[in-house]
């Protein structure tokens, strides 16, 4: 009787505990499924066979913003009541790690299950993270593609004895002279992506895919970059046929407590990513930084503030025997340090470069110097300016013109008008935009090769440039270096043999001009042959032969007794209480 009565409380204790496993079980699958299935008009969660959504919204500039959408394809990958999952994208991209992250799990999500993107807007990075999905939908006007990399590079580090570091990249992290390279790097990694992802179905090269084009909706699907036009509610029923299903409830995925995807507000700016500009990214991620993100030019442009001073420090005086100077009176974009490695070329060979903040300076030091640069003017050169060095070069003397097309150098309003006030008076006229090559370049498609020079003293030796984003001369017959015939102008948009440098002789004298600056400074400088055209410049310059300026005269003055007359009597005159007495002496 006893034994029956233990078994009995034993079936009961099993028959409790099983229950309380179910009861368990139901709760959290009532919670799971609050958390994920969607709500009926009274507020009850419905059955059935789920289609998951996941936004992907904003500019990806926030580490939680993005931790919340991994989690969210972390949701997907484990619950097996979700079939199919459609990316909502409409995002400019943002902070190359963050996107990278985002797209792997991507890659891990098509793994399991169909994963189909629905595009208002995908560029840069946002279409990065599309070309994961295996199948893309977009609007007709939809902006997709820009597929290219935005880079903030190192700043130059100041060093100090008190603030120590263990090696010279420890601080800037990167070296500035193979910076573009590691973002070619970056850019090569998206292509390839977008190669993977879209296959055979890519139909423009790899070429045109990396000259970062917006492409519109119509346009993607062409491009290959997308496969059909359509919205929201046709890649939902494409999603669900790739999984088989007839019927499907849609379901937004999110990780538990959180919100859903990633919205505007969590990029960590609190502006509309349309707002954003480089300069508000660099606050939150000082450089150097890579992105796969889309600015709109404006913001682009913006953000580019110079980082060229001509208020570096205390410029050096200018000397009346100073042999070079440089013109700093026209509102010029330059500092010292643009020509420190010219300026030590010619101290070597006793030749002193100095600097005029006026144009009385300038014009003050002409008949003294053997050289006189110009280099990125925002202010205009008048008549008379023109004719003082029209009759300095005459004289056998040398004008060194250079114009850069990078921002740090043209923050004029017109900034070619400046440097063409002087250039067109001997024939000479800068193009605009600048010149570059997306098949032959140092790094970085605006970094060109030279690769054909004229038979003269400044460019005689030369078998290969570099030149960091120039611009180019007009044609004229005195064009001294010249580009492969497969580089662009961005303005002309037209491929062609382009010369950035021009020398030509006026009077006695030599008139050079020049489409970029940074080729003069270190390191730029130590690239192919480039400093082999700062040698020459000194080399040249030193030659010119100077007529010694000779200091006036200053009058002789003897002083000599007085030859008077016997007799003659000395007056003098006082003045005492306003009455006038005279003695003689």
């Amino acid at each position: 009787m006893l034994g029956e009565r233990l078994n009995l409380t034993n079936r009961l204790i099993i028959v409790m505990a099983l229950a309380c496993v179910v009861f368990g079980a139901s709760v959290g699958y009532l919670y799971f499924k609050s958390q994920l299935a969607p709500a009926t008009d009274d507020g009850e969660p419905t059955d059935g066979n789920l289609v998951g959504v996941i936004y992907i919204e904003g500019s990806i500039t926030s580490s939680e913003g993005t931790g919340s959408v991994t989690k969210a394809i972390n949701e997907a990958i484990s619950n097996s009541s979700l079939k199919a999952v459609v990316l909502r994208i409409d995002s400019p991209g943002g902070y190359a790690q963050l996107v990278e992250q985002i797209y792997l799990d991507v890659l891990e999500l098509r793994k399991e299950k169909p994963v189909v993107a629905s595009v208002v807007t995908a560029l840069s990075g946002g279409y990065y993270i599309a070309v994961g999905a295996e199948y893309i939908y977009t609007h007709p006007s939809s902006m997709v593609g820009n597929v290219g990399v935005l880079g903030t590079g190192p700043q130059t580090l100041m060093p100090s004895e008190l603030n120590l570091e263990t090696g010279p990249y420890k601080v800037t992290g990167f070296s500035t002279l193979n910076f573009p390279f590691n973002l070619s790097t970056a850019l090569d990694s998206f292509a390839g992506a977008v190669g993977e992802g879209r296959g055979d179905r890519l139909i423009i090269s790899q070429l045109e895919l990396k000259e970062g084009k917006v492409y519109m909706g119509t346009e993607a699907v062409d491009a290959g970059l997308a496969d059909a036009l359509g919205g929201f509610q046709t890649a939902l029923d494409h999603a669900a046929s790739l999984a088989g299903l007839e019927e499907y409830e849609v379901v937004d995925i999110k990780a538990r407590g959180e919100a859903d995807g990633l919205e505007t507000n969590f990029n960590g700016t609190a502006v509309n990513w349309r707002d954003l500009t480089l300069a508000t990214l660099n606050e939150l991620n000082p450089p150097p930084a890579v992105y796969y993100l889309y600015l709109p030019p404006m913001a682009y442009q913006a953000s580019q503030v110079s980082t060229v001073s001509t208020a570096d420090g205390d410029t050096e005086t200018v000397f009346t025997r100073g042999q070079v100077i440089v013109d700093l009176s026209h509102g010029n974009g330059v500092s010292s340090w643009v020509f420190d490695l010219l300026s030590a070329e010619l101290a070597m060979r006793g030749v002193y470069l100095g600097y005029g903040d006026t144009w009385e300076e300038v014009e003050g030091a002409l008949d003294a110097s053997s050289c006189l640069i110009v280099a990125a003017p925002t202010q205009d050169y008048s008549l008379e300016e023109f004719r003082a060095i029209d009759d300095f070069v005459n004289q056998g003397r040398m004008l060194l013109l250079f114009y850069d097309p990078a921002a740090e150098y043209s923050q004029a309003s017109s900034p070619l008008g400046s440097i063409n006030s002087l250039a067109h008076r001997w024939g000479l006229s800068f193009g605009k935009g600048y010149l570059y090559n997306m098949e032959e370049n140092y790094g970085l498609y605006r970094n060109i090769y030279l690769r054909e020079f004229g038979d003269n003293n400044l460019t005689r030796g030369l078998d290969s440039m570099v030149l960091f984003t120039s611009t180019y001369l007009h044609s004229t017959d005195s064009d001294s270096a010249w580009t492969t015939s497969d580089t662009y102008s961005s303005v002309a948009e037209r491929a062609g043999v382009y010369a950035p440098i021009s020398v030509i002789t006026k009077g006695n004298g030599t008139v050079a001009a020049f489409g970029d600056l940074s080729f003069m400074m270190e390191p730029y400088a130590y690239v192919e042959d480039n400093h082999g055209l700062v040698l020459n410049l000194a080399g040249e310059i030193s030659s010119i032969w100077i007529p010694l300026v000779e200091e006036p005269d200053e009058p002789e003055y003897n002083i000599t007794e007085p030859d008077l007359p016997v007799g003659t009597m000395k007056l003098y005159y006082e003045t005492v209480n306003g009455e006038e007495e005279t003695s003689g002496g």
